[in-house]
């Protein structure tokens, strides 16, 4: 599985907004259905919570890639 490291300066990112960040989702409608379908998992979880609020060392799995994030020092 692919592994990419997300880093980010706020508190949090959407999950919606990160999977548009990293490019495996073309648009937020994309992200949406993704998310909606139950095809994203948030620390090994399903997630169907398109809004939900990511922080440093939650990992996000989809499409065969998985994404780490990380705070930006």
């Amino acid at each position: 599985m692919e592994s990419q490291t997300i880093c980010i300066h706020t508190e949090y990112i959407k999950l919606q907004d990160l999977l548009k960040y990293a490019g495996a989702a073309g648009t937020g409608g994309d992200a949406k259905l993704a998310v909606q379908e139950g095809l994203v998992s948030v620390n090994g979880e399903v997630c169907t919570m398109r809004g939900r609020k990511l922080r440093p060392g939650d990992t996000v799995e989809y499409g065969g890639r998985k994404f780490l994030v990380e705070h930006e020092n």
